[in-house]
């Protein structure tokens, strides 16, 4: 149980990969303060964790509203004295659809959920953390982050710049033992593969793959469960400002765990021009 006493705030946890993190965790030992918009949804995992995690309980709070992201924080701050990992997970996908058809208002709403959302409340825990000298913050990247994701530009514009996020606020806050990094969960089906496919044509390209995906069955949504019970564990230290794939990269290896400590360059965004990955001749 590597994550015994540790205090874990979990946004989008009502349910998906959110559900499968909470009940991966409160295996591990973790105590969790659940936020999600449906309390109906949060009751349930809290329901369903409760008997592991007794010390668990659930907030509601819309992710792109700032002073229901602020509120939500300080309820936690009463509760705990003490956090040791933020989970930024909660998301939404829309709009689907070339850009100049989107709504700009879906659009925006898709940029406050999925990254201001993590902003802030990141910007709210930082400081105790840093007090603490200790923390851990993961980020939920995705499809759209290291490639372009043609008719989901909102969703993508967010994601990459999550990335972004975490490298450079890996570097500011290294020196106050606070590791932060992201995580590409892999296609698991949940309700955002429903979405795509009642969007039809408006999915492009993605459209057929989703159909593909719903009969086939995508990732695991206990294999990106796993990885972040990993990166929010004391096993995990060190490994900072990184990128990682929970399907695609061998994680669960010493090896590459140890890579990800000593190559400042593996794992991240970067331009291949030369001067990162190609040597000069």
């Amino acid at each position: 149980m590597n994550l015994l006493g540790k205090n874990i705030i979990l946004t989008g946890a009502g349910r998906g990969i959110g559900r499968a993190i909470a009940l991966e965790i409160a295996r591990q030992g973790g105590a969790l303060a659940l936020i999600s918009r449906s309390e109906q949804e949060l009751q349930e995992t809290l329901n369903l964790i409760h008997v592991v995690s007794p010390a668990s309980f659930f907030i509601v709070a819309d992710m792109s509203k700032r002073e229901s992201v602020h509120n939500a924080f300080l309820f936690i701050k009463k509760r705990l004295d003490i956090i040791d990992v933020l989970i930024n997970n909660a998301g939404i996908q829309g709009p689907i659809g070339l850009f100049h058809e989107n709504n700009l208002d879906d659009w925006e709403m898709n940029l406050r959920t999925n990254l201001l959302g993590p902003v802030v409340l990141t910007h709210a825990v930082l400081p105790l953390m840093m007090a603490q000298k200790m923390g851990k913050i993961i980020n939920m990247s995705g499809g759209g982050a290291t490639g372009t994701r043609p008719n989901f530009s909102a969703y993508a514009v967010a994601k990459t710049a999550i990335v972004r996020f975490t490298e450079n606020l890996a570097d500011e806050y290294r020196e106050f033992n606070i590791d932060i990094n992201a995580v590409a969960p892999g296609a698991v089906n949940t309700k955002m593969l429903a979405e795509v496919i009642c969007s039809d044509k408006k999915a492009g390209k993605e459209l057929a793959e989703a159909i593909k995906r719903q009969s086939a069955g995508g990732t695991d949504p206990e294999i990106p469960a796993r990885l972040i019970s990993f990166l929010a564990s004391d096993a995990s230290n060190g490994i900072t400002g990184k990128l990682i794939s929970a399907p695609w990269d061998p994680w669960q290896t010493e090896e590459y765990c140890q890579n990800l400590r000593n190559d400042r360059n593996l794992g991240t965004l970067r331009r291949i021009d030369n001067k990162y990955f190609i040597e000069k001749s």
